[in-house]
């Protein structure tokens, strides 16, 4: 009988993938950008790109000897400061040469990268701000006045602060400053002790910082989603990083000097997903660094316009996305008539939700390899599991667990006994990328992670079941289970079904208080429709009858322009809970 420790995924890696990559190397993550910028001194690593009228679309680029060079000086600087090994940086900014050079530089000086979301609402931002402890913020000028306004409230001395356009080409540069900068809100007046980026910079030109940075000290607090209450302050140490950056080389095949059908060195990476998540941090910088790619830089992923422009005009090969940014370039108007070409993309792998199939038909159809499902946590930062880059991909599976990954099922009644294979329960893993710990919550911390065997495993909170082949599958998380009519029900299987009808672009579905039965629950679904099309709560129910069980249907549509969803594309069900009961208040006073 097959048991999951034996392991039986590893019978299906692709050739090049071996069953364990021990012992990894300890070194600290900034490593890889001194050895690659000592190889590929002049290889450009990081792309600013901007579209003008009339002149096109212009780019800039960062060779790895600068990028190099300039996160030494800030490095340096930090240590002026007052910086401390293990000493948190707060870092509020989206994807920009900018984020990088302070990525570095934090890690450089010893410092732990605390980054936020930079649109966040205050209360949020500051929130995490003050939880890491940080003394030190480095923010764009764009959210230097909220900085100013929680700064109270934090436990913030030092603010460094740059502008957008710093790293723009020197047209883009020049019309930015004349027509957008002020008008956008990105120049601001510094108050007094608080300093410039590029001053900061100019500074310290040439300098380095003397500090032993080890595998063992903390390198990233990657806070929660959020997605079920607070978000926590995951702690993950070099050796983690640096263990899940090995396993991702050696799963793509970068470390064989090979990527699909090029070298490492050609690949250009579609910079959208956000750097401040563990998911744009580890798999996008981090691989694209450690191997000599490049990255096209588009700090609002939310502009599917600009992202579909970048990919006609860069040519990107390797796509790290999201299903909701999957589902977007699939469905505009460019892609959909052929003007733009998916056919550049050789590498492409999805994260932080579950992929719908019909997304993942769609844009393999149109590209010229699949997408990789997988699964990682920011408590596992960054991926744990993967489909075969060159094998077998299941659809609706996130794969196989990454070398050295053990993963079991387990009752959700004791937490301990193993589920037979193919029956779900709690998905439970041991690896080496674990946290070390939630900052500050010793009680969730002992919850999440619990000894076992002589092994600490981090209970991930999804309900899972491993295939006979060792494939697992998420069928959702504990907390978004609904019991209807005494049966149990998954959302994010509901969600798949009603994501295959045509009209339907995205779709959320959650359980909310009966409106008749008091004390039962009711399943909901909240669809945003594909434009120019229509659809009928009776049309989308009996799409459901075909495929699901009648507890399994939702009696109860609302149609929407927009899902609510975390950074990296999440669907916050619990913000669609708050509207329907937003909703039942208003109707109760009519």
């Amino acid at each position: 009988m097959t048991t999951y420790a034996d392991r039986p995924w590893t019978n299906h890696y692709d050739p090049h993938v071996p069953k364990s990559l021990l012992p990894y190397p300890e070194h600290a993550m900034h490593d890889y950008l001194g050895r690659t910028a000592k190889k590929y001194p002049n290889h450009p690593v990081l792309i600013t790109t901007a579209k003008l009228p009339i002149l096109g679309r212009q780019s800039s680029t960062m060779t790895y000897a600068q990028l190099n060079s300039f996160s030494d000086a800030l490095a340096a600087a930090l240590v002026d400061f007052g910086l401390k090994k293990g000493d948190r940086v707060g870092l509020i900014m989206p994807n920009c040469t900018a984020f990088a050079i302070s990525y570095y530089g934090i890690l450089k000086a010893g410092g732990v990268v605390a980054a936020t979301n930079p649109t966040y609402p205050p209360a949020k931002m500051q929130y995490q701000i003050d939880d890491c402890d940080a003394e030190i913020v480095i923010t764009l000028s764009l959210f230097y006045n909220t900085l100013k306004q929680i700064q109270s409230g934090t436990k913030a001395k030092t603010i460094i602060v740059a502008n957008i356009k710093e790293y723009m080409p020197p047209a883009a540069k020049l019309l930015f400053t004349l027509a957008k900068e002020k008008k956008d809100g990105h120049r601001v007046e510094l108050a007094a002790g608080d300093l410039w980026f590029q001053d900061v910079l100019k500074q310290n030109t040439g300098r380095k910082p003397n500090v032993q940075v080890g595998a063992d000290d903390v390198a990233l607090f990657q806070y929660t989603g959020g997605t079920t209450g607070v978000s926590k302050g995951a702690m993950s140490t070099h050796r983690a990083l640096v263990s899940n950056t090995t396993q991702l080389q050696s799963w793509t095949g970068i470390d064989k000097g090979m990527l699909g059908d090029m070298k490492p060195t050609d690949a250009i990476y579609l910079g959208a997903i956000p750097m401040f998540h563990a998911y744009g941090l580890v798999a996008l910088l981090t691989q694209a660094v450690a191997s000599g790619g490049r990255i096209v830089l588009i700090p609002n992923a939310r502009d599917i316009n600009e992202v579909v422009d970048v990919i006609h005009f860069y040519k990107p090969n390797v796509f790290l996305g999201v299903p909701a940014l999957y589902n977007a370039v699939n469905n505009h108007q460019r892609v959909a008539s052929g003007e733009v070409s998916l056919k550049s993309f050789v590498f492409n792998s999805s994260g932080a939700a579950a992929l719908p199939p019909a997304t993942k038909r769609e844009f393999e159809a149109k590209s010229s390899g699949m997408i990789s499902e997988g699964f990682g946590m920011s408590e596992l930062p960054v991926a744990t599991h993967s489909n075969p880059v060159y094998g077998e991909n299941r659809v609706g599976s996130i794969g196989l667990p990454l070398p050295d990954v053990d993963c079991r099922i387990v009752s959700l009644d004791d937490g301990v006994t193993d589920m037979p294979i193919g029956e779900p329960g709690e998905m439970i893993i041991h690896a080496p990328n674990m946290m070390i710990g939630y900052h500050k919550l010793p009680t969730e911390t002992a919850n999440t992670l619990r000894e076992q065997n002589g092994k600490i495993w981090l209970f991930t909170g999804d309900i899972a079941f491993m295939d006979a082949d060792g494939y697992f599958h998420i069928v959702d998380r504990k907390k978004d289970m609904a019991l209807i009519g005494g049966f149990n029900v998954y959302p994010n299987i509901v969600e798949k079904v009603i994501k295959d009808h045509p009209a339907v672009l995205e779709v959320g579905v959650a359980s909310i208080p009966h409106p008749e039965k008091i004390g039962q629950e009711s399943l909901k679904a909240w669809v945003v429709l594909q434009p120019d099309t229509t659809a009928t709560e009776a049309q989308l129910i009996a799409h459901c009858e075909k495929s699901l069980a009648p507890y399994e249907v939702p009696r109860r549509f609302s149609f929407i322009k927009e899902l609510p969803k975390t950074a990296v594309g999440k669907t916050l069900r619990r913000e669609l809970i708050q509207l329907e009961m937003q909703d039942s208040e208003k109707a109760k006073l009519m």
